[in-house]
């Protein structure tokens, strides 16, 4: 995975740009109206600092749509340009609209790297990693800040401080930036499979990932190419085939699906559970999600969720056998050499009169992994491959020869397959349609004869042993519901480039696209208003009251020099801080970390509403109100911070994703400008006590968000999270219209 490590710290660097800019025109500024003679006007003092603000929010508008069309790189590319010119023209700045100028240039370069470099990083990290490579942009951003306050503090004890140079620094990283992006950055594979350029996203996956075989993967990529679309919630009892009746001929059995190891002569059996009901329903069969729901106030969509990552306890030979990561149970093999091209000839098939319909009530006929590793299945005759060889499926009855071959997991526990069903239809005609299978453990395996689930019409051995496992189960994107009704002859497919298709408006409207924009929106207002802008203005003149600038004055150090380390070093208390999130990001998961951050938020304000409120002495007010600001800083960063901008890069189809990412940008950017510029009319208004006082009654709301809306996503693949929401949106109607 070192592949996919290198390019998301070579894409964070734009991050620390963000970072870098933000600390410079804070220092520069001091500077800066002194020479234009600001002091006696505030408002093209404020508009300096505020015109990259501006700039984000109007690049941010459009960034998404076209980072959709013209691809991620791209668009990061372009970025860094701007990081770099900017900068040249404030170094340059003969007068302050030259300088405005500048500002709003640098504001694109912002909006197009904080908008566009979670959505990258999410699109090429893999599962079990990605919220702790997502969490590096704001490792970078506080490190840029650090760097920068660093380096205009030395500046700034020059007898005469120049703010062209400090401003003008930018284009030094930016140029580094700028090479990154060009020679080193690959097009995001996402991107790349969903324009139909599927050798390149192959390449650029096994660069990723470090190894050649990617099938597995690219065949996710294609799944989730689709937007929207009808998924059920299946569940399956796995077990060895030796564990039922050995005479009994499996693949006469409609009801029950063969399953073939990694190791040669390993097999089992999946049935599908009647008359039960999965961990992946509404209530989870384990205590705390019945609680949740319970509460009838907690979203399905949450407890959907929150089936998936229940832990999975050891449970002896077949669960180490089968699942040793969820891998290749399903991997087969064979001596046939295999086209790695996705080739477009038809491969017809003779002899059988095929009616498709997806739709039927059809039964399983078998399980098959996604586009055959590089050791192609060898089948008899009776195996159909679809129109273009980039699937491989069975007809009832067809038998594989198990090899051994590499996993073909998705990540994080989970396996996609496909399944082929058939049904006798009218006319003595066959009716048969694909669909698409993600399959997972669930939280807790079955053991021994009928300590879960009774199999109907099967006799176990004493000595079995067996796993549930509960799928997903939807409409291929390749078998779209336009291809059935074309009757295609047997189980076929479209090739992958005719299913890609740009973003449309319309999909924004799929109940599972409307569900997750309302998660990211909600998310990015709440942290805006959660009181980091306030808390970020207030912190000098708290320090100072702590006499940290009584001790830097008697070093000699002015009380501007005195303002930029102090705010040096709060940035530099937040590393560590954010070290600790990105390892807990991937284990304990974002939700977790918000629920039990937020609160120490809520506590932090209340302290420093206390110590504004309330007179304790002027040494006991300082102490108490800088601890509080060091708490604050330090539990926003491992949580709020960065948790937002990774659920949005998450959330999303791969086909909208850059549309709804821009919409979610766009809400934080509109925020950002309305707490920063309401902040001193507020302190008028209400005093410092009444402000944050508000700020922590947003937190409060923010944590009740989160735990009756927000999912947690840690260790998914990113289309396996977006049909949950599809899922899950479909099952909040069912419950809003059972009320």
């Amino acid at each position: 995975m070192s592949g996919a490590v290198l390019v998301a710290v070579a894409a964070a660097i734009g991050n620390l740009l963000q970072g870098w800019d933000n600390a410079t025109i804070a220092g520069a500024v001091l500077y800066i109206k002194k020479e234009f003679q600001l002091e006696s006007n505030p408002t093209v003092e404020g508009l300096i600092v505020a015109m990259s603000l501006i700039g984000a929010t109007v690049i941010t508008t459009c960034s998404g749509a076209v980072a959709d069309s013209l691809g991620r790189r791209p668009m990061l590319i372009i970025s860094s340009v701007l990081y770099f010119l900017s900068g040249l023209v404030m170094l340059w700045s003969p007068n302050v609209y030259v300088l405005l100028m500048a500002r709003l240039m640098d504001g694109f370069g912002i909006g197009l790297a904080v908008t566009l470099i979670p959505v990258y990083i999410s699109e090429t990290a893999p599962p079990e990693i990605r919220g702790l490579l997502n969490t590096l942009p704001q490792f970078t951003g506080s490190g840029g800040m650090f760097l920068s306050y660093c380096m205009v503090f030395g500046m700034s004890l020059m007898d005469s401080p120049s703010w062209r140079l400090m401003l003008g620094v930018l284009s030094i990283p930016s140029l580094i930036y700028f090479m990154l992006t060009v020679f080193f950055l690959p097009e995001s594979p996402r991107w790349l499979v969903s324009k139909g350029r599927m050798l390149e996203a192959k390449r650029v996956l096994q660069r990723l990932r470090g190894r050649e075989d990617v099938s597995g993967e690219m065949a996710l990529l294609v799944e989730g190419l689709g937007v929207g679309g009808d998924t059920s919630v299946e569940e399956y009892i796995i077990g060895p085939a030796n564990d039922f009746v050995d005479d009994q001929d499996i693949s006469a059995d409609k009801d029950q699906i063969k399953l073939y190891g990694p190791e040669e002569g390993l097999s089992w059996v999946a049935r599908p559970v009647t008359g039960g009901q999965s961990s992946l329903g509404l209530a989870s069969r384990r205590g705390s999600m019945a609680t949740q729901s319970a509460l009838g106030l907690v979203d399905p969509l949450v407890t959907l969720f929150g089936s998936v990552h229940e832990k999975l306890p050891e449970s002896g030979s077949m669960r180490s056998t089968l699942f040793p990561h969820f891998g290749s149970m399903f991997s087969v093999g064979g001596n046939q050499p295999r086209n790695e091209e996705w080739d477009e000839e038809s491969l017809a098939r003779e002899g059988e009169d095929y009616t498709s319909d997806a739709a039927a009530n059809d039964s399983d006929d078998n399980l098959q992994s996604p586009l055959i590793s590089r050791q192609t299945t060898s089948m008899d005759k009776d195996l159909v491959p679809h129109a273009h060889g980039s699937l491989a499926s069975m007809r009832h009855g067809s038998q594989v020869q198990g090899s051994a071959g590499e996993p073909m997991g998705i990540g994080g526990g989970w396996q996609l397959a496909w399944k082929w069903s058939e049904k006798d239809g009218p006319e003595g005609k066959k009716e048969g349609g694909f669909k698409r299978i993600y399959l997972h453990q669930e939280g807790f395996p079955g053991s021994r004869r009928g300590s879960i689930v009774s199999l109907p019409g099967e006799d176990i051995h004493a000595e079995g042993e067996y796993v549930q496992a509960a799928a997903l189960v939807s409409q291929p994107a390749l078998c779209s519901k336009e291809l059935m009704k074309q009757h295609p002859v047997g189980p076929a497919m479209v090739h992958p480039s005719e299913t890609a298709k740009g973003p449309c408006w319309r999909d924004l409207f799929e109940p599972g696209v409307k569900h997750a924009l309302v998660v990211g929106v909600g998310i990015q207002i709440l942290q805006q208003f959660s009181g980091i802008n306030g808390v970020l203005y207030y912190t000098p003149q708290i320090l100072e009251q702590a006499g940290v600038g009584i001790l830097l004055s008697n070093l000699g150090i002015s009380s501007a020099s005195a303002s930029l380390l102090i705010s040096g070093i709060t940035t530099l208390l937040m590393l560590p801080c954010i070290a600790v999130a990105m390892r807990l990001m991937d284990i304990s998961g974002r939700r977790s970390l918000l629920l039990y951050t937020i609160p120490v938020l809520i506590l932090s304000l209340l302290i420093l509403v206390l110590g504004s409120a309330v007179d304790m002495g002027k040494v006991v007010n300082a102490s108490i109100s800088t601890v509080s600001v060091i708490l604050y800083f330090c539990f926003f960063v491992m949580g709020f911070g960065p948790i937002p901008n990774i659920l949005c890069a998450e959330i999303f189809p791969t086909r909208v994703r850059g549309l709804c990412i821009a919409i979610c940008a766009l809400t934080f950017w509109i925020g950002d400008i309305i707490v920063t510029y309401s902040l001193p009319a507020m302190l008028k208004s209400v005093g410092l006590a009444g402000v944050f006082g508000m700020y922590a009654i947003v937190c409060i709301i923010a944590w009740i968000f989160v735990f009756l809306k927000v999912p947690e996503t840690k260790g998914m693949p990113l289309e396996v999270i977006t049909e949950f929401f599809s899922v899950g949106a479909k099952q909040a109607a069912a419950a809003a219209k059972s009320e």
